[in-house]
């Protein structure tokens, strides 16, 4: 049973070290902690000193391409003391929805590789990979060597009865050679020839980030990520904190754009944040300050004064943004136009209209 949380506030203040305030981290993996084969410049580096500090490491990840071992052995590559039990895939997080629903043994559609083959087994289900062997469900998962046969087999499937899981609905995975289709792509491969939708065990949806509480044993847990759609969203979704990091998928404008439920808790250049203070942002009235900086939109645009440290200026930047894109809007005037109308409610700005570029070459966090 799941346990309901409520997430603290976006740009919220830890005054002490995250690594103190919270028990485990659940490290999301493309973007964060590797890029393709190698890893994020001082990530190993900065996990080791969180670990130092007490922080328990959890690696969570929507890609469902390879086992919980092999992954493991990957990170362990980098010089980080990690087994199997420390991650989570979003293969084992749809493997366990399946087995809540499905006796052992019963037979199981992949549309996938590895990974999704051994979290079936480690549930106690039944992998097959061809429809004639009538499964139960479907289960699809990113894998390079996804292709047609198995994307049309996965179709005929669910158009017989069987029921349909994805493991995640990412449109792109990061590479080494940069953005490349994800899961969520082959996904609408299969839907448009089916009349359902999957359902979904990873970021942002609840399975995943609740299977990693559970198994990693986590009372105080903070997600960390590179992607809002994603990593923030699906903390949000559970009501755990969140660290946005600057090394993968989504930037300062992007986090500037993001609606409510995509905001993080904090925000940080990367890994190194972790054995940190974060601090908040005092708002006075349109002015927004956090440490040597104040932010403020004047005529749409987003001006900033002050000095100091890059991150703690867009911190003040992007509650200065948000606060004008929540901002109702303004009421009007009772009296009456010549015509005899009353004027419409001035709107708040729309979320990407507010001009941030200017403010952030100004703190030194230029694009």
């Amino acid at each position: 049973m799941s346990t309901e949380r409520t997430s603290p506030a976006p740009l919220s203040a830890c005054d002490e070290p995250l690594a103190g305030r919270y028990d485990v981290a659940l490290l999301d993996l493309d973007g964060v902690v590797y890029v393709g084969p190698d890893p994020v410049p001082d990530a190993p580096e900065n996990l080791r000193k969180a670990a130092k500090e007490g922080l328990r490491l959890g690696y969570i990840t929507n890609n469902a391409s390879r086992p919980a071992r092999v992954v493991a052995e990957h990170l362990a590559s980098f010089g980080l003391d990690v087994i199997a039990d420390d991650v989570v895939t979003s293969a084992q997080a749809a493997a366990k929805l399946i087995a809540s629903e499905y006796p052992e043994g019963s037979p199981v559609l992949v549309v996938g590789g590895e990974g999704l083959t051994s979290a079936l087994e480690e549930y106690g289900l039944r992998p097959v990979r061809s429809s004639d062997a009538h499964p139960v469900a479907v289960v699809q998962g990113f894998h390079p060597d996804v292709n047609w046969v198995m994307l049309a087999d996965g179709a005929h499937a669910i158009n017989e009865g069987a029921k349909w899981y994805a493991t995640n609905l990412d449109l792109t995975i990061p590479t080494a050679a940069g953005m490349a289709p994800g899961n969520g792509t082959l996904v609408q491969a299969i839907r448009a020839a089916v009349e359902v939708d999957p359902i979904v065990a990873g970021k942002p949806e609840r399975p995943l980030l609740e299977t990693s509480i559970e198994r990693l044993n986590a009372e105080r847990p903070l997600m960390i990520g590179d992607r809002l759609d994603s990593d923030i969203e699906g903390a949000n979704n559970v009501g755990i904190a969140s660290l946005w990091v600057a090394t993968g998928v989504h930037d300062a404008h992007d986090l500037a754009r993001a609606p409510k439920n995509q905001r993080p808790t904090y925000v940080a250049a990367d890994l190194g944040a972790l054995p940190e203070k974060q601090p908040g942002v005092m708002v006075d009235g349109g002015r927004h300050t956090c440490e040597g900086w104040t932010a403020e939109v004047v005529d749409n645009a987003v001006s900033v004064k002050g000095e100091g440290e890059p991150y703690d200026g867009l911190r003040a930047i992007l509650s200065a943004v948000w606060a004008a894109v929540d901002t109702p809007a303004k009421p009007v005037a009772k009296k009456s136009t010549a015509r005899g109308r009353r004027p419409l409610p001035k709107p708040a700005p729309a979320p990407g209209s507010i001009a941030i570029d200017a403010a952030l070459h100004r703190v030194g966090l230029d694009k």
